[in-house]
């Protein structure tokens, strides 16, 4: 009989890390560690016996780093690698190198408290690895370049009432609102850096673990027109400033008088995320209305879906990536099976859309000519 089991393997130094994630994959029925190794040496003798469809890999180890045996996979084979770090500054520097290389997404390594560690992220890792075993391969490597049953999950009923029926009436401060996970570091890098300053506020969650999101903002603001940073508590939302929603907290969009803000707050996991784009873009759908433009791009699940369905019936204007473009298309499609997206994109697209969006209601439509992208 066939074994359609994700064969994962796990590249770590520490002995301790890979017998927890062993444990971690050993509970889902459809994932099956082929093989756990303590360094990149080590893994290439191991995938000459048996390629794996996911590799788990640690970034810091013993003759030969991490992003070396990255680079070298995704030039020579490329497959999906799931980043394994510590949460630390320097290390969280180091895992943007790998996720600019090609990693699909990030797993946080537990330094102490593993069994607790594993109660509560079991499931998230267990996605992870699902999300990278379906990842676009020729995606993947371009970005590079340039169902089972889950537990209940909570909605974003759990950080905000929903919308009400109220309209509120057209301004001249208009609002960005992006979602993205699996794959979202690649395609936000493509984005983000090809707006001018001239562009609306943005408010972004990229699904990533806290002290992650720090030194991803502070690497896209060294791309960039714009000016980009890991949103803090109260932080205004302005014309050329893009705030990414801090690992670990929800992100939502208020408003006092004509001034947007963002508030960054605890919470419980919602669509089994923190930050979740189902509340950053409830947020929106309620204060912003349509003065807003939401756009949920690559990435696994449905975290979003709901959310940019409401800000579409709030009467947002609403975009969705393209599944060609997409290293997973798993949000976006959930999106437009909600009946919440107005159109389908291409990635290299949404940056013209977002200044055409911009354009078209504010009447500035010489903005397309000097961002060159009319």
């Amino acid at each position: 009989m066939t074994n359609n089991k994700i064969k994962v393997l796990l590249v770590d130094d520490s002995a301790v890390v890979r017998q927890a994630l062993a444990k971690v994959f050993s509970t889902a029925p459809d994932i099956e560690v082929c093989g756990s190794v303590i360094d990149p040496i080590f893994a290439m003798q191991r995938m000459k016996q048996q390629w794996p469809d996911v590799i788990v890999l640690d970034v810091e180890m013993p003759r030969m780093d991490g992003i070396t045996f990255l680079k070298k996979i995704m030039a020579e084979h490329p497959t999906p690698v799931v980043i394994c770090s510590t949460l630390t500054t320097r290390g969280s520097e180091t895992t943007m190198q790998a996720l600019s290389s090609g990693a699909v997404d990030i797993i946080n390594k537990p330094t102490i408290g593993v069994k607790g560690f594993l109660q509560e992220s079991a499931e998230l890792l267990i996605d992870t690895v699902r999300g990278a075993a379906r990842a676009n391969l020729k995606t993947i490597k371009r970005n590079a370049s340039r169902k089972l049953q889950v537990q209940a999950k909570l909605t974003a009923d759990a950080m905000l009432a929903p919308v009400g029926a109220t309209s509120l009436a057209e301004s001249t401060d208009k609002v960005v609102a992006i979602g993205t996970s699996t794959g979202g570091t690649q395609a936000l890098e493509l984005v983000l850096p090809a707006l001018p300053r001239v562009v609306p506020g943005i408010v972004v969650v990229q699904h990533m673990p806290e002290k992650f999101t720090q030194s991803f903002a502070q690497r896209l603001n060294s791309v960039s027109q714009i000016d980009v940073k890991e949103a803090s508590d109260k932080d205004r939302v302005i014309p050329g400033r893009a705030l990414i929603a801090p690992g670990g907290k929800h992100m939502l969009l208020e408003r006092s008088g004509a001034h947007y803000y963002v508030r960054i707050k605890n919470g419980p996991l919602v669509s089994r995320h923190r930050p979740s784009v189902d509340v950053l873009f409830r947020s929106v759908a309620k204060v912003a209305g349509k003065n807003a433009l939401g756009i949920i791009m690559t990435g696994m699940g449905d975290d979003g879906a709901r959310g940019l369905r409401e800000m579409f019936d709030a009467g947002a204007r609403t975009l969705a990536q393209d599944e060609a473009t997409s290293v997973v298309y798993g949000m976006p499609k959930e999106a437009v099976n909600h009946g919440g997206a107005q159109e389908i994109l291409a990635l290299h697209d949404i940056p013209q859309a977002i200044l055409q969006s911009f354009a078209q209601t504010t009447g500035n439509e010489h903005v397309l000519s000097r961002a060159g992208l009319s």
